[in-house]
């Protein structure tokens, strides 16, 4: 702990004590600060290749948003893909256990969680205590995951913050033809010497990506109210399509990217 002992602002005891959760996801590091019954302050951060460094300029990051230091922190719990490497961290646990935690805090109706990540989608059952129950992942193709729309949107020279709106102006979505990434890319570049539109191209991602997600939620058996977050859950298109697929509406927290965080928070007091 010492080695956060001048970060944030001076510290100034007033008697509040807060939990530090870290999610340090394949993509991207999120840190979130819970106190008395709320997200005093949170942050997102690409991963890069240092778990560790980057986990700590989050942690920082957050922190310097409510000007505290870190003396305030009662318990830090880290969670995801890096959270081995996050050597401040009190003790860690499972994404799922995490994923369940932050979405019943807002969603005390959630049954089922569809989290979108950067390499994986996952499905989540949870019970009426908002315990994980039952959990399924895809397969390591990255069709059904947040890194296929990363391809894309390099494909198409556009931003990722782009890609939901500008698909939504589709008139005649793309049919891809493949399930996998690898040749839905090379696909892609062929129906652009086609003519396609990016809009149309995009719309036809959506779909693929969606009919992947919901052959993954059968296998887990889905139920409402069914949240969905992750990256994947910014993204208006892919929500539009998945809501399609499934045949059910989705709701989206305000910002999906931070529910395991938000979850390690929780379960850090």
């Amino acid at each position: 702990m010492k080695a956060w002992s001048k970060l944030g602002a001076e510290y100034q005891d007033d008697g509040m004590a807060c939990t530090l959760g870290i999610d340090a996801g394949s993509g991207f590091t999120k840190a979130v600060i819970w106190e008395q019954g709320k997200i005093l302050a949170y942050s997102i951060l690409p991963s890069g290749g240092n778990y560790s460094q980057t986990a700590r300029k989050a942690a920082e990051m957050a922190l310097q948003q409510k000007g505290i230091s870190f003396d305030h922190i009662s318990s830090t719990m880290a969670t995801g893909w890096g959270a081995a490497a996050v050597d401040f961290a009190d003790k860690t646990a499972s994404d799922i256990s995490c994923h369940a935690a932050g979405v019943f805090s807002f969603f005390p109706s959630a049954r089922t969680v569809i989290d979108i990540g950067s390499q994986f989608t996952r499905g989540i059952k949870l019970d009426q205590k908002g315990k994980a129950i039952h959990f399924v992942q895809n397969e390591k193709c990255a069709a059904g995951s947040g890194k296929f729309l990363q391809v894309i949107a390099r494909i198409l020279h556009i931003g990722l913050e782009e890609i939901g709106e500008l698909s939504l102006k589709s008139a005649s979505p793309v049919e891809f033809t493949t399930g996998c990434a690898v040749f839905a890319e090379s696909e892609a570049v062929s129906r652009i010497s086609q003519g396609a539109s990016p809009a149309d191209i995009l719309a036809g991602v959506h779909k693929a990506m969606a009919a992947k997600i919901a052959n993954l939620m059968i296998r887990l058996g889905i139920a409402e109210d069914c949240i969905v977050t992750g990256g994947g859950g910014k993204d208006k298109g892919l929500i539009n399509a998945l809501q399609a697929e499934l045949g059910i509406k989705v709701l989206v927290p305000k910002e999906p990217q931070i529910s395991a965080a938000l979850g390690a928070a929780l379960l850090a007091g």
